[in-house]
């Protein structure tokens, strides 16, 4: 009998423990307390400075901080909108959704994966405050603080063999998220700042700082993150996922505009043309000769021609000049060759003209070429096929070391978008020949005497550039580039750049005025391959100038 007891006794514990366990987890999880009191509501006077001080974290960023101001009526704008923006982030959502269900359908014994319900609620999210950047670039950036304590119903049913044991058959098995909450500081920047609706290419969304994000999951009616343990966990997995995705510097690009209609194209290397001569041209003056000489550029940039020196009385002019064009597109642009006649009276005669496409060419491999010069480029113009005879050229492209990567393939493969950021060493830089590019974006508070019409100067080795006029303005915008091509870095040079203002109308002539200049160090442009600043204008009492430069080296 004493061993009857003890193994009853034994089997009793045994099967206790689990039964137990087993009747204490359903009434954890499926218990709901009765006795909910409502919370007391008091004026902030009432309260004592504990009370306050647990309270603090709830108070608004734009009360306890300048820099957030209150957007009211972005919330409210916010609110309207949220029945809608439900429905569009909801088909988003599901669609992204998509492929990522398609690669688990067959794995796990899972047959299908489906959103039965997928509504983000009623109650829209909260922003608590905004700050807005001011910086150098072409951007607009901005930190919001989002707080969203939402009633989704957000139902994600896993379709599964049937179960042999617990479920009578049922063959799938239903997730619900419920109360969810989260508090998120993201900073979004939109950029490029670009003259097309909506004025920005793409929007930038980065974390500064971890996310807050708290829900429950209720599987066949149980909320499962109430078992001990699994909420913390599954809170630091969701937040270092998170972080590891777009926690600064790490960022989600969202395009807005297609590039290729707002792509801003720099530089990428420097076209070598040596016009070498021209064989047998049209006889256009009346002794029966011509005086030629040969004008170059490139399509879609707004530099004026270069041009050749003028042979006098030659039917088979030499040249063997040699010229540098800025090249932005290998892949699109082509270089423009016109034959003039010059004439000491009215216009001079073209004695024909030829392009050749920039994407013929292979990095740092010369090229000769022999061209029939033709009337005009349109094949099916029968005057097109006289012989106007014919221009011999060599042409060579050299590409700026930072971007020497992207022509390793033909430049046919141009148009691929290449990731990460291609910088050159100190050594690249200090060494050889480049191209100086000065961007002038604008002007503030400049203020002249007696008139305000300012324009700016650009001073470098003795070659002067100027900017547009702007009329009756103390904030001018002229947003214009120059380039200056160097057979050696300019490491102890300086560039001065004046703004200045003229009168307009018949007296233009007869009054300008300086509001201010200043002159910068190039040393930090061919050391950093970019710098971009506001300089305060010297001799001008509030004056400042924005100027952009860069360093390429070939």
């Amino acid at each position: 009998m004493e061993f009857v007891g003890s193994f009853m006794g034994i089997f009793g514990f045994l099967i206790g423990i689990p039964v137990g366990l087993f009747v204490g987890f359903f009434f954890f999880i499926y218990s709901v307390p009765k006795d909910v009191e409502d919370p007391v509501i008091r004026p902030l006077c009432e309260l004592d400075t504990s009370d306050l001080q647990e309270i603090l974290p709830e108070i608004p960023l734009w009360v306890k901080s300048p820099d957030y101001d209150r957007v009211d009526w972005l919330n409210k704008f916010v609110s309207e909108m949220w029945p809608y923006l439900d429905k569009a982030i909801g088909g988003i959502i599901r669609s992204t959704a998509e492929p990522i269900f398609a690669e688990y359908i067959g794995k796990y014994q899972i047959k299908a994966l489906e959103f039965e319900n997928l509504s983000l609620g009623t109650l829209p999210p909260t922003i608590c405050g905004l700050k807005v950047f001011e910086t150098n670039e072409k951007e607009l950036v901005m930190e919001p603080v989002m707080k969203w304590a939402g009633n989704p119903n957000i139902v994600l049913v896993v379709h599964m063999l049937s179960f042999q044991i617990t479920v009578q058959g049922i063959d799938y098995a239903p997730f619900q998220l419920v109360d969810l909450q989260i508090f998120v500081a993201p900073r979004i920047a939109l950029k490029p700042l670009v003259p097309t609706f909506p004025c920005f290419a793409n929007i930038v969304i980065s974390l500064i700082e971890k996310p807050h994000v708290d829900f429950g999951m209720k599987i066949l009616g149980g909320d499962i993150m109430s078992i001990p343990g699994l909420y913390r966990f599954v809170q630091e997995s969701i937040k270092k996922q998170v972080a590891s995705l777009y926690l600064w510097p790490q960022t989600l690009e969202i395009p807005i505009l297609d590039s290729s209609t707002v792509a801003i194209k720099k530089p990428v290397g420097i076209l070598h043309v040596n016009v070498v001569r021209a064989l047998k041209l049209l006889k256009m003056d009346l002794l029966g000769t011509s005086d030629p000489y040969v004008k170059l550029s490139l399509t879609g940039d707004r530099l004026p021609a270069k041009k050749t020196t003028i042979k006098m009385k030659n039917l088979n002019p030499e040249w063997n000049e040699k010229f540098k064009l800025v090249v932005k597109d290998p892949q699109s642009q082509v270089l423009q060759l016109q034959v003039f006649d010059w004439d000491k009276v009215g216009a001079h005669d073209r004695l024909g003209k030829q392009l050749v496409p920039l994407k013929l060419l292979s990095p740092y491999e010369k090229k000769e070429f022999t061209l029939d010069l033709l009337k005009d480029t349109n094949i099916s113009d029968l005057q097109s096929k006289k012989r106007r005879g014919q221009i011999m050229l060599e042409l060579t492209f050299v590409p700026f070391k930072e971007d020497s990567s992207k022509f390793s393939e033909p430049l046919d493969e141009y148009a691929r978008k290449e990731s990460g950021i291609s910088r050159i060493s100190d050594d690249e830089a200090l060494d050889g020949a480049g191209l100086l590019s000065v961007l002038v974006q604008g002007a503030a508070e400049v203020e002249g005497e007696r008139h305000n019409n300012p324009y700016a100067l650009v001073l470098f080795r003795g070659e002067k550039k100027k900017t547009k006029m702007i009329r009756k303005s103390h904030f001018p915008l002229w947003n214009e580039e120059f380039q200056f091509m160097l057979e050696e870095p300019p490491l102890h040079e300086k560039i001065y750049i004046e703004v200045m203002s003229k009168r307009t109308g018949i007296l233009r002539f007869l009054s300008k005025e300086s509001l201010g200049h200043v002159e910068i160090n190039l040393a930090d442009a061919v050391h950093n391959g970019r710098i971009n600043e506001k300089y305060h204008l010297i001799n001008s009492k509030n004056g400042m100038i924005h100027i952009e430069i860069g360093w390429k080296v070939v």
